[in-house]
């Protein structure tokens, strides 16, 4: 059995189990939504044929685009049920990443109905989750839900980014998707920040147009 199976069967100590597992993407960009993603997987309908399909399930950020985008079909094909949440810009400017993070998580597994046998979380406990979960420390590389969460919460986010990239073509989004590269901060210099723009995060680019609205503490 793949290891990453395993371990979701051995966290909720049945063969037949249901394992929900959460994770997020985009937490260090510049530009752009949060996405948290939740993905649970009922054990007792997924076959061999199912595991197979899925067993190239990994971190979606040690995977390759054309990986994640092959993977993401499969996992929504497989999976019991899966949830995205999304926090815009202004909205992560206004509570705080960190805040946004916790409540995009919880959020995520919440909406997973019925409720799985075990939730599994990458690296966070959520104080104000109502649903009973796990924090897993390096989760998307041991759990199978966990890892797929990864994938969907990455490829989610990219695919927003990418149709963005319509609407503000100057800024590059369908290459770096917000994160903070040398030429995404060219052009923020050359052209000035959009609404897709998070000014609660440190950037040079926005100190050298003397916005100096200073790092978000909870990035």
């Amino acid at each position: 059995m793949n290891e990453r199976f395993a371990f979701d069967l051995a966290a909720a100590g049945a063969e037949g189990a249901s394992v929900a597992g959460a994770d997020e993407a985009g937490r260090g960009c510049l530009a752009g939504p949060l996405a948290a993603a939740a993905v649970c997987f009922d054990y007792a309908a997924l076959d061999e044929a199912g595991r197979e399909a899925l067993s190239g399930l990994d971190d979606s950020k040690r995977l390759t685009r054309l990986r994640r985008e092959a993977l993401y079909p499969e996992i929504v094909r497989l999976a019991r049920q899966v949830v995205v949440v999304l926090f815009s810009p202004a909205t992560i400017d206004r509570d705080g990443l960190h805040r946004c993070n916790l409540r995009g998580l919880a959020r995520a597994l919440e909406r997973i109905d019925p409720a799985p046998d075990v939730s599994l979380v990458d690296g966070f406990r959520l104080p104000d989750c109502a649903r009973g979960h796990r924090a897993v420390v390096g989760g998307d590389r041991l759990s199978a839900a966990i890892a797929a969460a990864s994938i969907v919460a990455k490829v989610t986010r990219d695919r927003v980014m990418h149709g963005l990239h319509e609407s503000y073509p100057a800024y590059g989004f369908d290459s770096h998707v917000g994160y903070a590269t040398a030429a995404h901060q060219a052009a923020i210099c050359e052209h000035g920040v959009c609404e897709l723009h998070r000014l609660s995060f440190a950037s040079a680019a926005y100190q050298q147009l003397g916005l100096g609205l200073g790092a978000s503490s909870e990035r």
